[in-house]
């Protein structure tokens, strides 16, 4: 089954009652570079990987001044993002590369901070403060087993780089390893596609997500995470919702079918929403405040709205879903239906 994705997602800028919820739990600050500062570039050119491919991004040439001007707030950005501003720590870092990507919804501009006395580098992003990705990285924090980092400041996100090797190509070139555990990517990925599911993540193609490969002393354990916010609670359609319906993760698909026993896929299915609702019973009350924020906002359109709450209310043979308004309506009602036990915490 093929998933088409409609037209470029609408941009929702982030309203007050979301301002409000940003401030009382720390993701808004003041920042000194905001989105709109690098969009003064002078120059660019194409970024290629290490094997000569074109990846999209342009590396951005800023003139002198702005240049200068750049690295200190960059930098004191980062420290912001690490240290909570504390920039005694921060005097061997530097900008090294400021990156651009014109491909995708929110064009977002990539800086790689180094470390001047070993070469050690890092990343953060900059992009336009969309709500729907902010509800989505709130979410991710809240309710899965990754801890989020980002900023806020009017019209500015930064985001932290979230480490991994992405998912289209792990599944090219590191899935037929000898040393890869295919039962466990079986398994890590049942339990994403549940993830993205129940807190309705869409878009979750094989490039939308990075796999986490830690050695253990035995073996590997891995971790697929998503990179790409935009498209919380969007779509109209539910298998967008489902990674398992993109054709891009058809070959970890066909390891889940080939490896694991219905039983089995059950099993992790129950692990998973069991430890959503022990992270939801823990940060309750700020899952409260954010859904109810949700429910107060708009991030979709009326047809997808409308388009959603048939699905869901056929996939789950529940007509209380057809008396949903609007998304966050929805993402509250798919949390209560598919975590039995938490109808008084959302």
């Amino acid at each position: 089954m093929k998933v088409y994705i409609s037209k470029k997602k609408l941009f929702y800028s982030i309203s007050k009652g979301l301002r409000k919820y940003l401030h009382n739990y720390d993701r808004e600050t003041q920042l000194p570079v905001k989105y709109e500062d690098l969009l003064h570039y002078s120059d660019a050119f194409p970024y290629y990987d290490k094997q000569g491919h074109d990846t999209l991004w342009e590396s951005v040439m800023f003139d002198q001044q702005a240049q200068q001007e750049l690295n200190r707030g960059l930098t004191m950005i980062y420290a912001l993002l690490k240290t909570d501003g504390d920039m005694s720590v921060m005097e061997h870092l530097y900008v090294s590369r400021i990156d651009y990507c014109t491909f995708g919804n929110s064009n977002p501009f990539r800086v790689q901070i180094m470390n001047q006395l070993n070469d050690n580098y890092d990343y953060f992003y900059v992009k336009k403060a969309d709500a729907s990705r902010v509800y989505g990285l709130e979410l991710e924090h809240i309710l899965s087993p990754n801890r989020i980092n980002y900023l806020v400041d009017g019209d500015s996100l930064i985001e932290e780089h979230i480490a991994g090797i992405p998912g289209d190509a792990f599944i090219k070139d590191y899935l037929n390893r000898k040393s890869a555990n295919k039962v466990r990517i079986a398994k890590e990925f049942v339990k994403f596609n549940e993830r993205c599911f129940i807190r309705l993540l869409g878009d979750m193609r094989s490039y939308n997500y990075v796999i986490d490969v830690t050695p253990d002393f035995e073996d590997e354990q891995y971790r697929v995470r998503p990179i790409d916010f935009d498209q919380q609670s969007y779509e109209g359609k539910k298998t967008m919702y489902l990674p398992q319906f993109f054709k891009d993760n058809n070959v970890i698909v066909e390891l889940v079918l080939t490896l694991l026993k219905p039983d089995v896929v059950k099993q992790y299915q129950n692990e998973e929403r069991t430890l959503i609702f022990r992270r939801l019973k823990s940060a309750r009350y700020r899952l409260k405040d954010l859904i109810d924020c949700m429910r107060q906002d708009t991030i979709s359109t009326p047809e997808k709205i409308e388009q959603l709450k048939q699905e869901l209310a056929e996939h789950h043979n529940s007509k209380e879903f057809l008396k949903c308004k609007c998304m966050g309506d929805l993402v509250r009602l798919n949390l209560k239906t598919i975590l039995v036990k938490v109808p008084k915490m959302v």
